[in-house]
């Protein structure tokens, strides 16, 4: 019973400062609670967001000696993927978890380094690929970062944070780019229709999550209307 209790609360600690709503959620915030037990007192947030921000450049270069040599090279890309999910997952957390928490400073560094690995991994994939289908990472991109401005307008407008969109995060999305790598490796040219896949579906997700966020918006209008009224 008391070690029940002090995982709740240690849960509770580690994700006060965000609501999350994606499928691997429960077993990601497990395996997070069991790693900052475990990251030496060394290594800080701002070292672990290096380590993330290392894991995209992994992503691009991975793509870029996949293109260039042998394709077996995107393992290097999806090694790549899981330092960014450690480094990225475990920053912030970290700091709660040693109370030395930089809320809004945090919070403006991991907006800026998502961002970065979104473009790596973007650029990653317009070099290794051809034939046209280059586009196909620029529009990944785009949408990415339309997802990232949604988040933050929810936030501005809710003042409750979160990374996801429904059911589909982050961790999802890594999991996904990391299975289309796997595919492609056994099956030359399929990259860029899984890819294509994706984008339809991040597509239809921003486009539910920003008519929602319209009607957030609308909602908190009408409540400072009212507040005002005399």
């Amino acid at each position: 019973m008391g070690d029940k209790q002090s995982r709740a609360a240690l849960l509770k600690k580690l994700f006060k400062d965000r609501k999350r709503t994606n499928i691997l959620a429960v077993p990601e915030q497990y395996l997070i609670s069991f790693l900052v037990k475990r990251v030496p007192r060394c290594l800080t947030p701002n070292g672990l967001t290096v380590i993330g921000l290392i894991g995209s450049l992994l992503v691009f270069i991975g793509f870029v000696l996949a293109g260039a040599i042998d394709r077996d090279y995107l393992f290097m890309s999806i090694g790549g993927l899981v330092i960014n999910w450690f480094g990225d997952s475990l920053d912030g957390r970290i700091a709660y978890y040693r109370n030395i928490p930089r809320k809004w400073y945090g919070f403006s560094l991991d907006i800026i380094m998502d961002w970065f690995s979104t473009v790596f991994i973007g650029m990653g994939y317009w070099v290794y690929v051809e034939d046209g289908y280059e586009v196909v990472g620029f529009v990944f991109v785009v949408l990415y970062g339309w997802a990232m401005i949604i988040s933050q307008l929810r936030y501005k407008i809710t003042d409750h944070y979160t990374i996801d969109a429904g059911l589909v995060g982050p961790t999802e999305v890594r999991v996904i780019l990391a299975l289309v790598m796997g595919i492609e490796i056994i099956f030359y040219h399929t990259i860029p229709f899984f890819a294509g896949g994706m984008c339809i579906v991040l597509f239809i997700i921003n486009c539910k999550d920003t008519g929602k966020l319209l009607r957030l918006g609308d909602m908190r209008d009408r409540e400072e209307r009212k507040k005002k009224m005399p």
